[in-house]
C-alpha cells in the first residue's frame, strides 16, 4: 500500500477499526477485526468510492436487524458539528462509509435517511447520499432541500445547494437540474448572499455548473443578483460563479463583472523561459502590457496552456495571471511562473506548447516552447 496516494490510501482496514470502533462503544456485539479484516481482503485494486463502498456493505452485514435499527448505532460514529473553516476530509473524513450507507440502503425510509442525512451533513457531508433522493424521491426531498437552505447551520444550508449542484463532482450528474436549472436556482435564491464562505462557494459552484449548459441563464441570474441583492458577499458570488464564463471570454459576463477596454489592451512584449524544458521544471511567463487608450480600463488577463495530446492534438487550459486596473497610456510589465508538473488529473506528452495570453477574452499574443518528457 506505500505506492498509494490521495485519499483513497486512508479507506483500508484502520478506517474500518475507527469506524467499528465508535460502533462497539454502543453495541459491544460489533466484531470490529472481522470487520477490519473483510475491508482490507477486499479493497486491494479498488478507487476511492468503490474502497467506500466496501466498508459501507461491510457495517450492513453486521449491524444488527434493519436499516431503521441500524441508524441509531451510525448516529454515534458521528462527531461534533464542524465549525466554519473545519474541513470535512480532513476533520471527518471516516464518515464517507456511514453517508454512503444511508445512500445505498436507506431508499425505502426517505424520511429516516432525509433526517440522517442532515445528520451528517452537520459533521462530514451529505452532498453525495442526496442525490438518489432527489431522483426517487423528488417532491419530498426538494421541499426538505428548500427547508436545508433556511437552517441556522452553515453546513446545513451549504448541503442544500451543493447537494442539487447538476454536475457536482465525484457524483452522478444531475440530467433533471442540467435540463432544467429553474429548481436549483430557486435554492440558491436564499443563500446568493451568505455569510458563510463554505456556502457561498457553494453557490458559486453550483452557478458555475449552470453556467456550462445554460450560459444566458446564468447571466440573466447573476445580473439580477447584483441588482436585488449589492453586497460584498453577492459580488464574491457571482465572480466566482461565472469562472467559466469569463475563462472562454464570454465578453457579457467579463462586462457584468466591471471589465473594460480589453480592445485598447495590447502586449508588446511575450516571453518563455526556458523555451525547452522537461516535465517537473517551470516556465516562466513574461508579458509587458499596453493600454493604448485615453481613459482607464479595468482587465482580467489569463495565460492560455495549449497541452499536447497523446495523438498530437492540443487541448487548451485557461490559467489565472491577473486582474488589474491601468490607467490611461499606462504599461505594466507581469511575470508568472507556471510549473509543469504532473497531476492526477493531466499527463504531459512531448511537443510544442503554445502559450495565449488573453486580455478580457481576446488573445493578444502567443508564444511556445518546447517540451520534452
Amino acid at each position: 500500500m506505500a505506492s498509494e496516494y490521495g485519499l483513497k490510501r486512508h479507506f483500508n482496514g484502520e478506517a474500518a477499526r475507527l469506524i467499528g470502533g465508535k460502533i462497539r462503544a454502543l453495541h459491544p456485539e460489533f466484531d470490529v477485526e472481522a470487520y477490519a479484516g473483510e475491508v482490507e481482503q477486499r479493497i486491494p485494486g479498488k478507487e476511492l468510492k468503490d474502497r467506500v463502498l466496501v466498508l459501507a456493505e461491510g457495517l450492513r452485514t453486521r449491524l444488527p436487524g434493519g436499516y431503521p435499527d441500524a441508524l441509531p448505532l451510525l448516529f454515534g460514529t458521528l462527531g461534533d458539528e464542524l465549525a466554519e473553516g473545519e474541513g470535512m476530509f480532513n476533520t471527518s473524513w471516516y464518515l464517507m462509509p456511514v453517508a454512503r450507507f444511508v445512500e445505498e440502503y436507506g431508499l425505502d425510509h426517505p424520511e429516516l435517511s432525509l433526517d440522517a442525512i442532515e445528520a451528517i451533513t452537520r459533521c462530514h457531508t451529505g452532498e453525495y447520499a442526496i442525490r438518489p433522493y432527489i431522483e426517487q424521491h423528488h417532491p419530498r426531498t426538494m421541499k426538505r432541500v428548500a427547508e436545508w437552505a433556511l437552517s441556522p447551520s452553515h453546513n446545513v444550508r451549504r448541503l442544500a445547494s451543493e447537494g442539487v449542484r447538476p454536475r457536482l463532482p465525484w457524483a452522478r450528474t444531475l440530467d433533471i437540474f442540467v435540463q432544467d436549472p429553474a429548481p436549483v436556482l430557486a435554492i440558491l435564491e436564499p443563500l446568493r448572499s451568505d455569510p458563510s464562505e463554505y456556502v457561498r462557494k457553494s453557490v458559486a459552484n453550483n452557478l458555475n455548473d449552470i453556467a456550462k449548459d445554460h450560459p444566458e441563464t446564468a447571466l440573466a441570474t447573476a445580473l439580477r443578483w447584483l441588482e436585488e441583492s449589492p453586497t460584498p458577499e453577492t459580488e464574491w458570488t457571482v465572480k466566482h460563479g461565472l469562472r467559466t464564463l469569463v475563462k472562454k471570454g464570454n465578453q457579457q459576463a467579463l462586462a457584468l463583472l466591471g471589465a473594460t477596454g480589453g480592445e485598447h489592451v495590447q502586449v508588446d512584449r511575450l516571453s518563455l523561459t526556458p523555451q525547452a524544458v522537461t516535465v517537473g521544471d517551470t516556465v516562466v511567463i513574461d508579458v509587458d502590457l499596453a493600454n493604448t487608450d485615453d481613459r482607464p480600463h479595468s482587465v482580467t488577463v489569463d495565460y492560455v496552456v495549449h497541452h499536447v495530446r497523446k495523438n498530437g492534438r492540443s487541448i487548451p487550459k485557461v490559467f489565472k495571471l491577473t486582474t488589474l486596473e491601468l490607467a490611461a497610456g499606462e504599461r505594466r510589465s507581469l511575470r508568472k511562473s507556471h510549473p509543469l508538473r504532473e497531476v492526477q488529473t493531466r499527463k504531459y506528452y512531448p511537443g510544442e506548447h503554445a502559450v495565449d495570453i488573453q486580455v478580457n477574452g481576446l488573445v493578444k499574443a502567443t508564444e511556445r516552447f518546447g517540451l520534452r518528457t
